[in-house]
């Protein structure tokens, strides 16, 4: 069963159906979480704006928690030196044994490149990332973030080409989110002890208001109620049972070889007794 329409209007969906939500709509769909008013919701719904000044980021979560997930976000970075800033849009659950699903955007001097910062956490624990820069300047117009979350596989997209996946390595030991709940988050905050050059490069508050804007959010959702998951039914859309195929491979190990400048699986600095298992898989 298919239905278009925001987020917040589908919710209210018999828990047993599997619910499609398309063009979604700020207003209905997220809340603003934090920044005093730094945060904005504009242009009737379609779009929201994050600002970090030197007294505080914003930013807003989704009303809704969902139990696997096909989710596009287009956003358009903050420009010129955006060093020290973090722009983040990412699937958390709660609690110390979290779950969580990462893009992170780490500012930089004007005409150095962003760095995309991604990481998966399962119960808790993290420690797996892997950083890009892109193909284009993300802050002279949108682009298109999406993350494929199924009961198999985690993957990662820009402008629909796959960067990573994280496939379900359960039967190897290896924890993988499909339990927890999760919303969607949005931020933008002040990281200059981290973010650029290990903070070697702080924020040049001088530049400030720092904003990054959201818009065109589309969902392919599997609600959490109370009554459960909205895909426990017999029907299975193809999203719940995608991967890669031998395409999308091609496309994402170009996107390594070419834009990939960091992979934890080769970091043995870090894990000098050979890398995390799921690495060798």
């Amino acid at each position: 069963m298919k239905m278009k329409g925001s987020i917040g209007f589908l919710v209210s969906v018999v828990a047993t159906f599997f619910v499609v939500a398309s063009a979604g709509n700020f207003t209905q769909d997220f809340e603003i979480t934090w920044g005093d008013g730094r945060a904005k919701i504009l242009e009737n719904g379609q779009s929201l704006s994050l600002s970090l000044d030197k007294v505080s980021g914003s930013g807003f979560r989704s009303k809704n928690e969902y139990l696997f997930a096909k989710i596009d976000m287009q956003i358009k970075l903050v420009p010129g030196n955006s060093a020290g800033t973090v722009a983040t849009y990412y699937l958390s659950s709660q609690g110390p044994s979290h779950d969580e699903i990462d893009f992170k955007f780490l500012g930089n001097l004007s005409g150095d490149p962003y760095t995309l910062h991604t990481n998966v956490f399962t119960q808790g624990k993290g420690n797996r990332e892997q950083q890009f820069h892109l193909w284009f300047d993300p802050t002279n117009d949108f682009h298109t973030y999406s993350i494929l979350w199924n009961s198999q596989s985690i993957i990662f997209f820009v402008d629909g080409t796959p960067i990573r996946e994280f496939k379900n390595l359960e039967s190897k030991g290896v924890d993988f989110p499909k339990k927890q709940p999760m919303r969607i988050y949005g931020s933008l905050w002040d990281a200059e002890n981290w973010a650029t050059r290990g903070g070697l490069v702080k924020i040049d508050w001088a530049q400030a208001p720092f904003i990054a804007t959201y818009r065109n959010f589309n969902g392919q959702v599997c609600f959490w109620t109370s009554s459960g998951s909205s895909c426990s039914s017999n029907e299975s859309p193809s999203w719940l049972r995608k991967s890669l195929d031998s395409k999308g491979l091609a496309k994402l190990h170009w996107a390594e070889r070419n834009y990939m400048i960091y992979n934890y699986c080769t970091d043995t600095k870090r894990f000098p007794q050979g890398p995390p298992s799921e690495c060798l898989a």
